[in-house]
């Protein structure tokens, strides 16, 4: 069976991560993550240019790729897993990566915002379950 495994660094993310580690130890499990460019450069990247920017999100992407490679590991049996870094909106790059790899199911956290904030914000996990060629498990 072949997983994908949507992480941001969020608790719900890494949540999605755990669940498909416990729910299918023995899966080939792949671990996005989007790096949005398109995103507001303010708060920490406001004062860095486009390309410093883009840097400092592929680092960080890294920093989460080891963190869940450790995560993966320390399971019992010690799982494996790939990670791939995708660049654009992230619902489009996940859906993409998952038609193309064929995979059987894809995994992705929720804050499970309603209302207003769902609204103005929009949902990354809503967006992937309803437009995914392939099943979604969508964790809290």
């Amino acid at each position: 069976m072949d997983l994908l495994v949507a992480l941001d660094d969020s608790e719900p993310g890494w949540a999605a991560l755990e669940y498909a580690l416990e729910e299918h130890p023995e899966a080939d499990i792949t671990v996005t993550h989007v790096v949005d460019l398109s995103e507001s450069g303010y708060g920490e990247f406001a004062h860095l240019g486009s390309d410093a920017m883009a840097e400092r999100r592929r680092e960080r992407a890294e920093e989460l790729f080891e963190e869940a490679r450790e995560r993966a590991t320390e399971r019992e049996p010690p799982a494996e897993i790939e990670t791939e870094l995708l660049e654009g909106p992230p619902a489009t790059e996940i859906i993409e990566v998952a038609a193309e790899r064929g995979v059987d199911r894809v995994f992705v956290g929720s804050h499970g915002r309603t209302g207003v904030s769902r609204i103005l914000l929009g949902s990354v996990a809503e967006r992937i379950a309803r437009r995914a060629p392939v099943p979604v498990t969508i964790v809290r």
